[in-house]
């Protein structure tokens, strides 16, 4: 693992320096200001605005209400109308990003053993070495990275109850996309398995383990489920021996699929042909839609006789000006593949019923789909 960059810093007077984390790759800060509890928050918001990050020496609950005050200024922001589907999303994408950057500007010292030396500060030492591992040395992390490594810790504490394993909980880990979209998982609780039963099915990218989960539970003797990154492994592997699951679904490193024909091969590639700007959305944007082109390029040589590839995937991106409409039709025709069934699911996030949603039009028009596909 590579060390990460250092950053420098004055304070009282003594050049200092630390170790720079960011998962969402943010470059190390060129400027950095010590702040404390006698900082206004409008003068927190020109500092930051300008390219001063704000490193916080006062009480942690202060630092947290002043993120928080950070946050209602940038959302105050008038924001112009979009003219389409397409620009509403660009737009969407640039704000987030936007916000992202200005709220990572709060820092925190974090010492070697993830330890904060500040008032009221709770212990989130456990927290970050899941996130994290072990620390090279005393480093700066943002705030609202630390509130989402804390977020993540609860989630795998408390997991994700999932309706397609009869309620069983899912604990994602920390950069592994959370399960928490059913309506694909409840598709293919329900679709009918090659000849009504499968010896072996392979799971590609598999994430937290839950569709390998889901057809073990339906039946099927062996699944292999395959990911290449590691925490996505080690997340899956933990989930499957949650479930007493272990001895039968074998978790493997591989970029898309193991070796081999399997009678039924399943792909639930990221939604979105966008690139991804933090290690937990390559689960959502798929740049250039590599995934989804590797999948069903690759699927007729690795399907057995009368075999069948289950593609899970929304049309959020048809809505929203990023693929044609019969874009993903004219690719599985192209790999030699063709359709025998398609099962649809409509959205029941809270967002798609949220007119407040920058892109409620698109995902309340949103269809999810599981295409049952066989070598032609």
């Amino acid at each position: 693992m590579s060390i990460p960059p250092t950053v420098h810093w004055i304070e009282s007077g003594q050049p200092r320096s630390a170790l720079w984390r960011s998962e969402s790759a943010a470059p190390p800060p060129a400027r950095i200001q010590v702040a404390d509890d006698r900082l206004r928050a409008d003068a927190a918001y020109r500092l930051i605005c300008e390219g001063t990050a704000l490193l916080w020496r006062g009480d942690f609950h202060n630092a947290r209400q002043l993120l928080q005050a950070l946050a209602r200024r940038i959302d105050k922001k008038p924001r112009k109308p979009a003219d389409n589907a397409l620009d509403a999303f660009n737009r969407h994408r640039q704000a987030q990003s936007q916000r992202a950057r200005l709220l990572g500007s709060l820092l925190l010292s974090f010492d070697a053993d993830h330890g904060l030396d500040l008032r009221r500060a709770p212990d989130v030492r456990q927290a970050c070495l899941q996130a994290y591992g072990p620390a090279a040395g005393p480093y700066l992390a943002s705030l609202r990275e630390l509130q989402g490594v804390v977020g993540a810790h609860e989630w795998r504490r408390k997991g994700v109850p999932i309706p397609a394993l009869g309620g069983a909980r899912i604990h994602p880990h920390y950069g592994v996309f959370s399960p928490v979209r059913g309506e694909y998982l409840d598709l293919a609780a329900r679709a009918p398995l090659p000849g009504g039963q499968a010896a072996l099915a392979y799971d590609i990218g598999t994430g937290t383990g839950v569709l390998a989960a889901v057809l073990a539970r339906r039946g099927v003797e062996r699944v292999v489920a395959t990911d290449q990154d590691p925490r996505a492994l080690a997340c899956a592997r933990d989930n499957l021996d949650r479930l007493g699951l272990g001895a039968r679904v074998e978790v493997v490193q591989a970029d898309l699929f193991p070796s081999g024909q399997a009678p039924l091969v399943v792909c639930n590639p990221p939604w979105l042909p966008a690139r991804p700007s933090s290690p937990v959305e390559h689960a959502v944007y798929d740049p250039d839609s590599r995934m989804l082109r590797g999948f069903l390029q690759g699927l007729a040589p690795h399907l057995a006789p009368r075999g069948e590839g289950w593609l899970i995937l929304s049309d959020l991106a048809v809505h929203l000006g990023l693929r044609q409409a019969d874009e993903v039709p004219a690719l599985i025709a192209r790999h030699g593949l063709r359709v025998l069934d398609r099962l649809d699911a409509r959205p029941v996030h809270p967002r798609a019923s949220d007119p407040d949603d920058p892109l409620h039009a698109a995902r309340a028009a949103e269809i999810t789909s599981l295409w049952r596909l066989a070598a032609a």
